[in-house]
């Protein structure tokens, strides 16, 4: 009777791990240049992302700036507060009361933007990155998406202040 029951444990063992490698994986190793590089490989189900979009989601952030817009002028944008190495290219579009501000994301955070003050003088938008859930999965990239957020008034000579929030 032992003897049966060790049996039928290993086989539902097998039969767990068997399950467990026949998953179709999205990431395909060797498919990378050099050694140890992977590349990720959208499952073949997936819809085809929308234009500009990261993902196939609709209101996802867009990776390029609209086309029209026009750059903020260096003298014109305050990034002081901003870490070194987070990107610092803001534009207008829509005659003006548009913001698109290229952010930073990662894993499974998405960024976000808001104006948290407009006055006659400058305008400070935060940025915040959202994180995912926790025990989910991620990867570990760094994303650059175009973030747009709406003034109440055309921005002007306004200076942007960008600030990033924790």
């Amino acid at each position: 009777m032992r003897y049966l029951t060790n049996v039928i444990g290993l086989g539902l063992i097998v039969v767990a791990v068997s399950a467990c490698g026949a998953q179709n994986p999205a990431v395909e190793p060797g498919s990378g240049q050099g050694s140890g590089n992977l590349s990720t490989v959208p499952p073949s189900s997936s819809p085809a992302p929308a234009p500009g979009s990261q993902s196939g989601v609709p209101n996802a952030p867009r990776q390029e700036v609209p086309e029209g817009s026009t750059r903020v002028p260096d003298k014109q944008l305050d990034a002081s507060a901003l870490p070194a190495d987070y990107p610092r290219e803001v534009h207008t579009s829509n005659g003006g009361t548009i913001l698109n501000i290229r952010g930073q994301e990662g894993g499974c955070g998405h960024a976000t933007a808001e104006a948290a003050q407009q006055d006659g003088t400058r305008v400070t938008i935060n940025l915040t990155e959202l994180k995912g859930q926790t025990g989910q999965m991620c990867t570990m990239d760094i994303r650059f998406p175009v973030i747009s957020v709406t003034l109440a008034a055309p921005l002007g000579e306004r200076t942007v202040v960008l600030k990033q929030m924790r």
